[in-house]
């Protein structure tokens, strides 16, 4: 025994963080006491062993230390399985999960409950006898909250949520005024619905009813940032369920203006389609009795779920780059989502991903599920393989609580513990708010059908305010006359406001954060083909080029670095023969010295897929990263340009949430392939082309999509251009395809010199970015602007054969026209396919008096391309088409084929 009498004196809670230490990393403790742990839990090895097999070590430990061990594996086993075993679940009865956290398991016994043990230390209670350790055990780890920490790795974050759960038992512990203030959000809320329930029947209005306490959730956890962190603003996005709700409840949209919704009436600005109302957005200002105030936004949101997530993202991040100077302690974004979404969505996860990363982190996101246990008519257990819905919490070592929605004094508790963390660690935390969903997928479903034991139970359950009224009696904090009475005063102000909605004659679409986009206007087709002055003085442009090919002092940049920086000199210094990466560099350049920011980010967007662009250089010594355009002296913005990870989706949805939010910043994001935007489809459908038409909602993101085809196959061709022209309409969007340098250069420096925005969609080059014909002269950067038709140079009597076509294509079809010496046949390049200027178009036609033939060019299959856009909106003149055959896939996946096939378009169109 004296071999181990050091035990007796030791402190127990040394004893807990060295075992946690050991559990966590056996190898980082001191070999002794690695050696006693893996003795002692060998013993404790429910393995079949005997007796006799066990190491002697474990046999000489003091019988009361042993205990004093297994009560502290009582209280890891808490920590790390307790979530198991909560009360949580307010309508169904919880799976079994074994081993159970019965004393036995631990090689305690009931004789031991009256026992005094030091490991009550670890829980700061002090020595106490085991039942009580048990009693706050249950507190803490398996009552109204549930939560997991105990993967996350760092012995400080765990440390800091052991220390915090202990507080007071992890129970709340609330003022009467807060309590009041939490019953007057449930009331609200539960009574709204009811209001909704009756005066509009069967109505879609995805209702909050069974996650009713969502509502003091939001609400407590926007008032805690501002009176205990400082915070100026908040982000939200959040789908369906609950989002009326919020609206009025929490963003203070007038309830008159929703009920004329309900009542289905016009919306009163005829220039927009407008959108079902729980999809709209909104952007409050509120200032508390206290005086301070917080800035809201709730996103817009479309059917598509999840995609809001990295939306709103984007947001916090510009208003974080723009507004606060980098510190994401003053903005706080929150993810609303319902429980099959963020299981099911992959979205869910490449939001998860972006978490930390240097050009997407927003200092810790807020997730609160609201979990229904059902998503449309699946049952959970169909809805996902992994123990909780929020399991993706993990991959980012996220902290997540899951609480009873029917408790709402613990989901405010909860809350506000993720507020303290999020601004703490400036890292994800996740709350699972367990609750139900008191009708089906919508009003009108008849939930029985399919959940029939399930919805039996719901129909006999009290709401989250009932129960709540209940308790607060109870304890005396109110009497029934005053829940009465709040519940009635609400009553008389629905109604007030259901009697003035029907005073009104249309609905209104409110513009979301508009204080955003004071001096711009919304503009049509009209204004989209004006001219505009994109020109930039020669000796600036040739200052510029100068600062991005000269290595700076004290760096030292690699042989090959330096030769493109000699390249980018000669070309401007000598040849003037600009390519088209030096004038796109040229662009952001000049845009930066007039005081715009410029944001690129996508795969491989720094050097540039095809090394064209080399934005970001590294010094050979320090590997530290150099932006060569941030180094001009004369510049009044910032360039950012990151490479992205590995998503479509997510990061065009963080984009284009970033250009909402900040219209003065040229936002680009780059494909690597043009194809591999149909990853990202969601966007570019329910946002990028219909937002200004739904919400009233400008976007200035710019999309590059590398397309041509140059014999790389089916998927590494084709950037789809039907698809996004299909998308065109009204006004939308512009849709570009350039063939010069000085296109790229004046298309790019109009997208920030007007006085709106439109989502721009480039089909930018791959062979063409090194054809020796695809220059410009910095003249024609200096003076000129965008052209979005390009007439040729052939003498126009000759003309018979008037062909217009689009991008690289033109070089092809030049190449041939060189080697035939056909002059007769005219070659017309459109840039801008969206909108046509129609007007230049006929000016062009009309200067060919002779021509016999109008033919269309393209190098996609007749089925792809632009064709089917031009021949609906090119009505001039009677076009022929001239292109490969109708296909399945866009290009064959032999090069020899494909030349072949690209021959014949061209001999077709000679012929």
């Amino acid at each position: 025994m004296d071999k181990f009498s050091f035990l007796n004196a030791a402190h127990t809670a040394y004893f807990a963080d060295l075992y946690d230490q050991y559990l966590e990393n056996p190898d980082a403790i001191e070999p002794s006491w690695r050696a006693f742990f893996q003795g002692y839990d060998f013993g404790n090895e429910e393995s079949g062993l005997n007796t006799d097999d066990v190491n002697d070590n474990t046999l000489q430990i003091p019988e009361h230390v042993q205990k004093e061990f297994q009560v502290i594996r009582l209280i890891d086993g808490y920590r790390m399985r307790g979530h198991l075993f909560t009360k949580t679940n307010p309508v169904r009865d919880r799976r079994t999960y074994s081993p159970t956290l019965a004393i036995e398991n631990f090689g305690l016994s009931q004789s031991d409950l009256s026992t005094v043990f030091k490991a009550g230390e670890v829980l700061g209670i002090g020595a106490k006898p085991l039942s009580v350790i048990l009693e706050h055990l249950d507190r803490i780890y398996c009552s109204s909250i549930g939560v997991e920490y105990m993967y996350l790795r760092n012995p400080e974050v765990i440390a800091w949520w052991q220390s915090r759960l202990n507080i007071n038992d992890n129970q709340p512990s609330f003022s009467a005024e807060t309590k009041k203030y939490i019953l007057s959000k449930l009331n609200q809320a539960v009574t709204f619905e009811n209001f909704l329930q009756t005066k509009y029947v069967g109505q879609k209005r995805f209702s909050l009813e069974g996650g009713e306490s969502l509502i003091p959730a939001i609400s407590n956890v926007m008032f805690y940032a501002v009176e205990k962190y400082g915070v100026k603003e908040c982000v939200l996005g959040m789908a369906h369920r609950g989002r009326l709700s919020t609206l009025v409840n929490i963003f203070r949209k007038p309830m008159h203006e929703l009920l004329s919704e309900f009542d289905g009436k016009d919306f009163e600005d005829e220039n927009i389609d407008g959108d079902v109302k729980y999809h709209l957005g909104l952007t409050l200002d509120k200032t508390y009795q206290n005086g301070k105030s917080i800035k809201m936004n709730l996103v817009p949101n479309p059917s598509h779920l999840e995609t809001v997530g990295p939306v709103a993202e984007g947001i916090t991040r510009a208003k974080i780059d723009d507004d606060y100077n980098g510190d994401d302690s003053k903005i706080v974004p929150i993810l609303v989502h319902g429980d099959a979404a963020i299981a099911g969505q992959g979205i869910a996860y490449e939001v998860a991903q972006m978490s930390q990363l240097n050009g997407y982190k927003t200092g810790g996101t807020i997730h609160i599920v609201v979990n229904n246990q059902i998503g449309f008519t699946t049952n959970y257990l169909d809805a996902r393989s992994s123990t909780y819905c929020t399991d993706v919490a993990k991959v980012t070592l996220s902290p997540v609580m899951h609480v009873n929605a029917d408790d709402a004094e613990a989901v405010v508790h909860a809350v506000e513990m993720a507020l303290e963390y999020r601004m703490r660690y400036k890292k994800d935390v996740y709350i699972d708010l367990l609750g139900y969903r008191k009708y089906g997928h919508n009003e009108g479903d008849e939930p029985r059908f399919t959940q029939p034991k399930l919805y039996k139970e719901i129909s006999k359950h009290d709401n989250p305010f009932k129960i709540y009224v209940d308790k607060l009696i109870a304890e005396k904090t109110i009497d029934k006359a005053y829940s009465e009475k709040i519940v009635a005063d609400f009553k008389e102000m629905l109604e007030s406001e259901y009697t003035k909605s029907k005073e009104a004659e249309s609905s209104k679409v409110r513009e979301f954060m508009q204080e955003r986009w004071r001096g711009f206007s919304r503009q049509g087709i009209d204004s989209m083909l004006k001219p505009a002055e994109t020109g930039y003085p020669k000796e600036k442009l040739e200052g510029i080029s100068k600062v991005v090919s000269t290595v700076p002092e004290g760096v030292k940049f690699l042989r090959k670095a330096e030769r493109i920086l000699a390249g980018r000199a000669k070309m401007v210094f000598e040849t003037d023969t600009l390519d088209w990466g030096m004038a796109e560099t040229l662009a952001y350049g000049s845009l930066l010295e007039e005081g715009f920011n410029v944001r690129i980010s996508g795969q491989d967007v720094e050097r540039g897929t095809f090394s064209h662009r080399h934005a970001i250089l590294r010094d050979e010594i320090s590997e530290e990263r150099i932006n060569l355009l941030n180094t001009n002296k004369e510049n009044k913005g910032e360039m950012y340009i990151y490479n992205s990870f590995l998503s479509e989706y997510g990061v065009l949805g963080f984009d284009y949430g970033y250009a909402m939010a900040n219209p003065n910043t040229l936002t680009i994001w780059e494909a690597q392939f043009g194809d591999f935007s149909n990853g990202a489809q969601i966007i570019f459908d329910q946002y990028l082309s219909a937002a200004e038409d739904k919400w009233k909602s400008q976007n200035g993101i710019v999309v590059l999509l590398p397309h041509g085809y140059e014999g790389q196959g089916s998927e590494h061709s084709s950037a789809r251009i039907e698809r996004y022209l299909q998308l065109c309409g009204n006004d939308n969007m512009i849709v570009a395809n350039c063939t010069t340098p000085a296109s790229i250069f004046h298309l790019l420096r109009r997208q920030m010199k007007r006085d709106f925005r439109k989502p721009l969609i480039v089909f930018t080059p791959k062979s063409l970015l090194r054809h020796p014909k695809a220059i410009s002269s910095i003249s024609e950067l200096s003076s000129g602007q965008f052209e979005e038709v390009i007439d040729d140079t052939v003498n126009p009597e000759a003309v018979k054969k008037l062909v217009f076509c689009t991008g690289k294509f033109y070089y092809d079809l030049l190449a041939e026209r060189e080697a035939s010496g056909k002059d007769h046949i005219a070659l017309v390049r459109l840039e801008q396919l969206f909108p046509l200027h129609l007007d230049k178009i006929q000016k062009i036609v009309d200067r060919y008096p002779n021509v016999e033939n109008y033919i269309w060019a393209q190098e996609e299959p007749k089925n792809m391309g632009a064709w089917s856009h031009i021949v609906q909106r090119l009505d001039i003149v009677k076009l022929e088409v001239m292109s490969r055959p109708y296909s399945s896939v866009p290009a064959p996946g032999s090069s020899t084929r494909d030349k072949r096939r690209q021959q014949a378009v061209i001999d077709a169109v000679f012929a």
